[in-house]
């Protein structure tokens, strides 16, 4: 009998890695409330864990949330995952958790049939663009970057523009 993706959970070291439940909404949504990230509603977090866990990637060290992904997969994309967000806790910044979600979304079942990773970065955020450059390095494949959301796209005038970085293709 073999497991199902809601069933099985990964563990790196302390660390496991499963899909997240109702449950983890709320610990993923204060995750970010206590960091830098840019923070979405607490019901985004609901709805990506209920609705779209098969494409998302918690992290937790002994039952404590220390990191998630979350990602969808665009219907009129199937071979495409979207990566919404990342969060990874601050005691655990350093030690390659956002490659390990990464490689862990791109290894399930639901992205069977993804053949590109996609994620909207600002030029500012160095951290991320490194994360999905070794991302394409680790895949030996390539990182196309191009213009994505434009500075004028965001109301106010306090958000960067976002560039599209496409890793891919994943050879299967």
């Amino acid at each position: 009998m073999t497991q199902t993706t809601k069933e099985r959970a990964v563990s790196t070291a302390t660390l496991t890695f499963s899909e997240p439940n109702l449950d983890d909404g709320k610990a993923m949504w204060e995750l970010v409330d206590n960091s830098s990230l840019d923070q979405n509603s607490a019901y985004k977090y609901l709805m990506m864990s209920e609705f779209f866990s098969d494409t998302c990637v918690i992290a937790k060290e002994d039952e404590k949330l220390v990191g998630f992904v979350t990602a969808f997969i665009p219907p009129e994309h199937p071979d495409v995952v979207f990566v919404w967000q990342i969060g990874v806790d601050s005691s655990q910044r350093g030690k390659g958790v956002a490659s390990k979600l990464l490689n862990e979304l791109v290894s399930r079942e639901a992205c069977r049939e993804v053949r590109y990773l996609e994620a909207t970065v600002t030029p500012s955020n160095e951290a991320s663009q490194s994360l999905f450059r070794r991302l394409a390095r680790d895949h030996d494949t390539e990182c196309k970057v191009t213009e994505r959301f434009t500075e004028e796209m965001f109301p106010g005038d306090d958000h960067e523009e976002e560039l599209n970085f496409r890793i891919g293709p994943f050879k299967r």
